[in-house]
């Protein structure tokens, strides 16, 4: 298979999966963490890398003796040069919609991580051979017995953890800085997806990501602190089904793996009598659904609307990137985040894009107007 973003927490987790299971790596992408690509490398024989900057290939192992490549070019065209039919999409941002368009048009299933494909570009992306990694998409599948069609649902819902700032008093969220931010309640992740957390545009993104993927306007979301019930799907005879399960990344990017090489699920028993993430305790623990409070988190108000204008999400997408890397880069506070995403909304709300290329340029135009937004 083909990795992209091999030494982040989703390509690191798809590793171990391949490991566990004797499957091997034809091309791995990382972006600027050399040495551990190179402890890649080295344990799975690659026959292609891709790293972000060409100054950075002699860093490479000199046991490497397949074909290097680097930036977003570089991505591209290891996709097209392998003969893998699974590409693994874990890169972060805007940077990975164009590997999953390209994947796809080069005939090949992607399993996808990359919430930015969806968001940005879910009406140019055939999802018939997109698999969801994310866990409360892959959730809403697994519920669903991979199948839809099987039983028509009526309601579905996913769930949040509410990030860092789920129990800090309303006043003193708006200036809370980088570091604070960054204490996610419940795991460790990178720190942009852990911003979002606490902004609550990952739900956003997920919200929409859905929509792509099971075709309905019908998704909310509500928190739960334990993070172990990931998603439920209501029918149309009013029963519920929930999902349960330890908060582990290796579960969704196992069945994506199985699914996207049409390996039978039991393929997933084949190897090992253990399961594949350590089984949750029912006893002594107390299960909680909470509404997701605009107070707390104002940014949630535009669910709506994104559902009912889902290209809105190139607006949104841009926008937030621009502005959580301004505040990881401690140029703004906390809650100057939604002022940003906010204003940049409203100002370019009736700008939506019908083509891939309105997209790409719409993109560019957003991220210089946030940009200007910064002093207003």
């Amino acid at each position: 298979m083909i990795v992209l973003g091999s030494t982040g927490s989703i390509g690191i987790s798809t590793l171990a999966i391949a490991k566990r299971f004797l499957l091997e790596i034809e091309t791995l992408s990382a972006g600027k963490n050399i040495s551990l690509l190179n402890e890649q490398i080295l344990e799975f024989n690659p026959k292609n890398v891709v790293i972000a900057d060409k100054q950075d290939i002699p860093k490479i192992t000199k046991k490497f003796s397949g074909k290097i490549y680097y930036g977003k070019d570089g991505i591209l065209e290891s996709i097209s040069a392998s003969k893998s039919n699974l590409v693994i999409n874990a890169l972060v941002g805007f940077l990975g919609l164009e590997p999953t368009l390209h994947s796809l048009k080069e005939g090949k299933r992607v399993a996808l991580a990359n919430k930015e494909s969806l968001v940005v570009g879910g009406d140019f992306i055939d999802t018939s051979k997109i698999i969801p990694i994310d866990s409360e998409h892959f959730s809403l599948a697994y519920l669903m017995n991979f199948n839809p069609a099987i039983r028509p649902f009526k309601n579905l819902y996913i769930t949040a953890s509410g990030g860092a700032f789920r129990d800090t008093p309303l006043e003193e969220i708006p200036l809370q800085n980088a570091a604070n931010a960054l204490k996610h309640p419940n795991w460790r992740m990178g720190k942009k997806i852990t911003i979002d957390s606490a902004t609550m545009v990952n739900k956003l993104f997920e919200i929409l990501e859905a929509h792509w993927l099971f075709k309905t306007q019908n998704i909310d979301a509500y928190i739960e602190r334990n993070s172990q019930i990931h998603a439920l799907v209501e029918f149309w005879d009013g029963s519920v089904v929930a999902h349960f399960a330890n908060a582990n990344m290796q579960l969704p990017i196992a069945y994506a793996i199985a699914h996207g090489l049409n390996l039978k699920e039991d393929f997933l028993q084949s190897f090992s009598n253990s399961p594949l993430i350590p089984s949750i305790s029912l006893t002594n623990q107390n299960y909680t659904l909470e509404p997701i409070c605009t107070k707390r988190y104002p940014l949630w108000n535009l669910r709506k609307s994104l559902l009912e204008n889902p290209k809105l999400g190139v607006i949104l997408n841009a926008a937030n990137e621009v502005a959580v890397e301004s505040f990881l880069s401690h140029a703004i506070p906390f809650g100057k985040i939604t002022i940003i995403i906010q204003k940049t909304l409203d100002h370019f709300h009736s700008t939506l894009p019908n083509s891939l290329d309105e997209i790409f340029a719409l993109d560019t135009e957003v991220r210089k107007f946030t940009q200007s937004t910064f002093n207003l």
